[in-house]
């Protein structure tokens, strides 16, 4: 960058121009706080409901880019929480929409012979499995509702339904868990 000659006069930004950086800068270093402190929760979120990290990380992201884009209208008035629950849920869902029907994500790692697989491990994949055969807004309900223990109202207005249908929803999931799994396994 050339430096001006001396004498020359510099032009200063105005100070509207300062405080709006100010202000931007502020706002940044608010989203910046924001992102450190949700990323984790959104990720693995995003993970129950569709299996994959690598995806989970690209949903995560394409979350976080979404809200950034509106921040300047959500910061400071919405529950950025439950705001970036809503994101996340409607990320995936279109995600599902777009996803190829004859793709499928398994979690399923070869077995090592010799080597017997953790008990965590097997009850992971075995809870994964039971949870990717419901469909997608009854796997948004029960991970919302069971994993990170919101409540039923807050499910609602993350998903845009009433009540009603989370608890209806949330009923027959767990029924169908129940069934795929086997009363055994709920007591363990």
């Amino acid at each position: 960058m050339k430096r001006p000659e001396r004498g020359v006069p510099v032009k200063r930004p105005e100070r509207g121009v300062l405080m709006r950086r100010s202000e931007r800068a502020v706002r940044d270093d608010d989203f910046a706080a924001f992102v450190a402190a949700a990323t984790p929760r959104l990720r693995r979120t995003a993970y129950l409901m569709c299996r994959d990290w690598h995806l989970a990380q690209d949903l995560t992201q394409l979350t976080l880019a979404r809200m950034y884009a509106s921040w300047g209208r959500i910061w400071g008035t919405a529950d950025l929480e439950a705001y970036s629950r809503r994101v996340l849920m409607n990320a995936v869902f279109d995600q599902r929409k777009r996803r190829s029907s004859g793709e499928v994500v398994s979690a399923d790692l070869p077995e090592r012979p010799g080597h017997p697989a953790e008990e965590s491990a097997e009850l992971h994949v075995t809870l994964m499995r039971a949870l990717s055969t419901l469909p997608v807004r009854d796997q948004a309900i029960v991970v919302l509702r069971h994993w990170e223990d919101q409540s039923v109202e807050k499910v609602a207005e993350i998903l845009d339904v009433s009540v009603s249908v989370v608890k209806m929803q949330s009923m027959r999931a767990l029924a169908r868990l129940r069934d795929l799994l086997g009363e055994d396994f709920v007591r363990q």
